[in-house]
C-alpha cells in the first residue's frame, strides 16, 4: 500500500524537483548573467602576431547554456518516451533527423530575415522543427511498422517534442541574457504603466562586446527583462505540459505547449528593442501565429487515444544507460562548440613568463 502510494505521488514530487531546480537557476542567472564577467569563458590562441601576441577566439556562455538546453531538453524527450516504453532506435532517429535539419535551419533563417550571417534564430529553429516533425515521425512510423513491427503514436511523440523543446527553450534563453541579444527595450522609452511594473525588476546589462552594447548602445541602461519573461513563462508552462503528459493527456500537452509559446513569441516581440526584420508585424511573427494554427491542424489529424499512461519511473530508468550517457556528453560537446564559438568578438592575447615565478 505505501509502495503504491509513492508510486503514485512520484508525478508530482518530480515535478516539485524540476521546479525547484529551475527557480533557484534562475535566481542566480538573473542577478549574475547580465554582467561583463558572465559572456566569454575562455579564450583560446590560434595565430602569432608580429608584435609577439597571440590572436584568439572566444568560447561563450552562450553556447555552453544553449548547450546545456538542448541536452536537458533532450533527456526530457527521453523520459516522456520511456515513460511510454517506446523503443530507443525510432526515437534517436527522429531526434537526429530534427537536430541535423533544425541547427543549420538557426543560421539560415537568421540570415534570410535579419541578413546577419553570424547570428542564430530560435524562433525560426523552432518554426523549421514545427513544419517537418509530423512527416519526419510519420516516415519513421511507416518504416518501423514495415520492417520492426513497431506502432509509434504520432501524437505522443509530438507532446514530447513539444514539451521538450518549451523546457530546453526556457532554460536556454539564460544564453541569451549572457550573451546580451533579444533584449528588451529601456524603459525609459516605454509607457509610464510599464515603468511602474518593471521598476524593480529589470537587467542592467554591462561590457561593450555584449550584443546590447554593439547593436544599440543601451548597456548600463534599465532594459524590460524579456529573456527573464521567456526562461519564466516556458518553464512553467513546459513544467505543466509535462504533467499532464505523465497522467495521459498527450494531445492537451501538446497544443498546450505549443500555443503558450508560439503566442508568447509574438507577443514578447513588442517588448524587445533587438532587431527582428522590417515591418511592424515582423517575419518571425507572422511564422509564430502560423506555428500555432499548424500545430492544432496537426493534432487533429494526428490524434490518437493514450492506451497506456506514461509511468515516470520506466521513463527515468531510461536515463541509466551508458551509451545515451555517451551519446548525450558527445551532444553536449558538439552543441557547444558549434555555438559557442564567438563569430562577432575576437581576442588577443599576450602570452608572457611571470619572471618572478621563476
Amino acid at each position: 500500500m505505501q509502495a503504491a502510494f509513492y508510486t503514485i505521488m512520484l508525478d508530482e514530487i518530480f515535478i516539485a524537483c524540476l521546479f525547484l531546480a529551475i527557480a533557484f537557476t534562475f535566481r542566480w542567472a538573473f542577478r549574475t548573467l547580465p554582467h561583463e564577467g558572465w559572456q566569454i569563458i575562455c579564450c583560446f590562441p590560434y595565430r602569432k602576431l608580429p608584435d609577439g601576441n597571440w590572436q584568439g577566439w572566444n568560447l561563450t556562455w552562450y553556447g555552453f547554456f544553449n548547450a546545456v538546453a538542448i541536452v536537458f531538453g533532450v533527456s526530457v524527450l527521453l523520459i516522456l518516451m520511456g515513460a511510454l516504453s517506446m523503443p530507443l532506435i525510432p526515437l534517436a532517429l527522429i531526434f537526429i533527423l530534427i537536430i541535423i535539419i533544425c541547427l543549420p535551419a538557426a543560421r539560415i533563417t537568421a540570415f534570410l530575415i535579419e541578413k546577419k550571417p553570424n547570428t542564430y534564430s530560435v524562433g525560426g529553429a523552432s518554426f523549421v522543427g514545427i513544419l517537418i516533425a509530423p512527416w519526419l515521425i510519420f516516415l519513421v512510423r511507416l518504416a518501423g511498422n514495415k520492417w520492426l513491427g513497431l506502432n509509434i503514436s504520432i501524437i505522443n511523440i509530438l507532446s514530447a517534442l513539444s514539451i521538450a523543446y518549451t523546457l530546453g527553450e526556457g532554460v536556454g534563453r539564460l544564453a541569451c541574457i549572457s550573451f546580451g541579444c533579444c533584449y528588451g527595450k529601456p524603459l525609459k522609452e516605454c509607457h509610464p504603466l510599464i515603468r511602474i511594473i518593471f521598476s524593480r525588476h529589470n537587467f542592467i546589462f554591462t561590457g561593450k562586446t555584449k550584443k546590447i552594447a554593439y547593436a544599440h548602445a543601451l548597456d548600463g541602461q534599465q532594459i524590460i527583462p524579456v529573456q527573464a519573461m521567456t526562461n519564466l513563462i516556458y518553464s512553467i508552462t513546459g513544467l505543466i505540459g509535462f504533467y499532464l503528459f505523465l497522467k495521459g493527456f498527450t494531445a492537451t500537452a501538446f497544443l498546450l505547449t505549443l500555443t503558450v509559446t508560439q503566442i508568447w513569441r509574438f507577443l514578447s516581440e513588442f517588448l524587445r528593442a533587438d532587431y527582428r526584420g522590417e515591418g511592424e508585424i515582423s517575419t518571425y511573427q507572422k511564422m509564430s501565429l502560423l506555428a500555432c494554427l499548424y500545430g492544432l491542424l496537426t493534432a487533429y489529424i494526428f490524434y490518437e487515444p493514450v492506451l497506456n499512461k506514461p509511468v515516470l519511473l520506466t521513463g527515468l530508468l531510461t536515463l541509466f544507460n551508458p551509451v545515451l550517457f555517451l551519446f548525450l556528453t558527445a551532444l553536449w560537446i558538439i552543441t557547444f562548440i558549434y555555438m559557442g564559438k564567438s563569430k562577432v568578438t575576437a581576442a588577443l592575447i599576450d602570452i608572457h613568463v611571470n619572471e618572478e615565478n621563476i
